[in-house]
């Protein structure tokens, strides 16, 4: 297994805000990116937070969360990355 040393500012310089609050584009490479934003539902009338992963403008795969949840997700994603010495 090879490891790759990302440094914060690296992750930084990936991580962009394109359209002000409630959305973020992170570039993956290979043309791809994992956009997270702030969407709402007119059919049950409540907010929710969509991962998705998007290549040329298309969502090829989407994941839909609740907001309430949002913080516990970045902190296990943390947790599993520190873990895992990633």
């Amino acid at each position: 297994m090879v490891k790759k040393d990302i440094s914060e500012e690296n992750i930084e310089e990936s991580t962009e805000e394109t359209s002000g609050d409630g959305y973020v584009e992170i570039k993956m490479g290979g043309g791809w990116y994992m956009t997270i934003s702030l969407a709402h539902s007119d059919r049950f009338e409540k907010e929710y937070v969509e991962l998705a992963k998007e290549r040329g403008g298309v969502k090829r795969s989407r994941f839909n969360l609740n907001p309430t949840h949002v913080r516990m997700l970045g902190e296990a994603l943390i947790k599993f990355a520190d873990d895992n010495g990633l």
